[in-house]
């Protein structure tokens, strides 16, 4: 299906990616910290409707 090239190719790909959103994320964390203070709550709420939405639809399906 692929070949060795592109096999050698997405997994350096790959990891050139994994690296440099780690040092992305790093180099802004304290940036984050000080703007993003409250966003875990978002999530919780977006969690939450998500779950919400799949209670209605089984209980809608029976």
């Amino acid at each position: 299906m692929f070949s060795p090239g592109q096999l050698a190719f997405a997994a350096a790909f790959f990891v050139a990616f994994v690296i440099a959103m780690i040092y992305a994320y790093r180099k802004d964390a304290k940036l984050h910290q000080t703007f993003y203070k409250g966003n875990y709550k978002i999530l919780i709420a977006f969690i939450i409707f998500i779950i919400l939405l799949f209670m209605i639809k089984i209980f809608f399906k029976r």
